[in-house]
């Protein structure tokens, strides 16, 4: 059952309602009516704008009963500032704890980022046509021609120094059998230097082709009908690829120059019995390749006290035997 509307009041009615009910208030009102509701004389009625506030709180800016000015209420957006205050005090704390750590790494990475530019761009140079090669020197040639070796080496030109093949090198260097070893030296910009080592001749094989002329391990360095001038006639068993033409070309190469400019003829049978012969008909027995700068030391001091001497036998290099 629906409920029956109120009496409809009267003006002169609510007023005498107000005269006999002093210390009623209103405090909601629904459906279109008011709702009042007793409050005894100790309690301070809370009306709808006041909503939140303590017992006695005046509104806010307003002063309160004791004469103070009460607290205005907050906000979202004071909410939302406060909180950002904060939030930006504790980058600030943070930053200043950090500060020498932030410090170090940056200087870390600022320096490991220089050593990889530079290590980069030093790569990125060398390879590029700005350090290509212009100039190819030959140093350490004596017999050979430099000249002749560097048209060989005329496939490098335009070649970037790092790109060089050493193969190709290789290849072209085969061609001089009197080169024993070579270096490659790149000398930036536009240089390449080719430092070679000739192989030493320690005289000549004869045989059917004639007079070869080969260094001590044996490496035929030419061929001439004509025995080279200079170059000693080595009579060894077995020929160049012999122990004892090893033994042999040891002994020559230990010589002094004074001794193996006299030098006209090297025999051995074995690997102990290496003889010499010199221009001056001096006959050396020299034996083993052992001791052999001990044995051209005695040599020569015997060869000096002991002028015409016909022969001189030095295998034991602490006594010399004249003949």
């Amino acid at each position: 059952m629906r409920r029956p509307a109120p009496l409809p009041t009267t003006p002169e009615t609510q007023g005498q309602q107000d005269a006999a009910s002093p210390d009623v208030r209103t405090i909601r009102r629904r459906r279109g009516e008011a709702q009042v509701v007793p409050v005894s004389d100790d309690v301070v009625p809370i009306a709808e704008d006041t909503l939140g506030r303590s017992k006695g709180e005046a509104p806010a800016g307003e002063p309160s009963p004791n004469g103070d000015e009460a607290p205005r209420l907050t906000s979202t957006r004071d909410v939302w500032r406060a909180a950002r205050a904060r939030r930006k005090a504790l980058r600030a704390e943070i930053r200043r704890f950090t500060q020498r750590s932030r410090r170090r790494r940056i200087f870390w990475l600022s320096a490991v980022g220089a050593v990889l530019l530079l290590i980069g761009g030093s790569v990125a140079a060398a390879y590029s046509p700005l350090f290509a090669v212009e100039k190819i020197t030959v140093a350490g040639a004596t017999t050979l021609d430099p000249a002749v070796i560097e048209a060989a080496l005329d496939g490098q030109l335009g070649t970037p120094l790092a790109l060089v093949d050493a193969s190709e090198v290789k290849a072209a260097l085969l061609a001089f059998p009197l080169i024993e070893t070579y270096a490659l030296e790149a000398r930036p910009p536009h240089d390449l230097t080719v430092r070679i080592k000739e192989r030493t001749p320690v005289g000549v094989i004869r045989s059917d082709a004639g007079y070869t002329l080969v260094d001590a391990a044996g490496v035929a360095l030419s061929t001439t009908s004509d025995q080279p001038a200079g170059q000693p006639l080595i009579d060894v068993a077995g020929g160049s690829d012999s122990a004892a033409f090893e033994s042999a070309g040891l002994v020559v190469r230990s010589l002094p120059a004074d001794v193996r400019a006299l030098l006209t003829g090297v025999s051995a049978t074995t690997v102990d019995d290496v003889t010499l012969t010199l221009n001056t008909g001096l006959t050396v027995v020299w034996g083993s390749a052992e001791d052999s700068g001990l044995k051209a030391l005695a040599l020569s001091t015997t060869m000096r006290v002991n002028p015409d001497a016909s022969s001189i036998d030095v295998t034991s290099p602490h006594l010399a035997v004249v003949g």
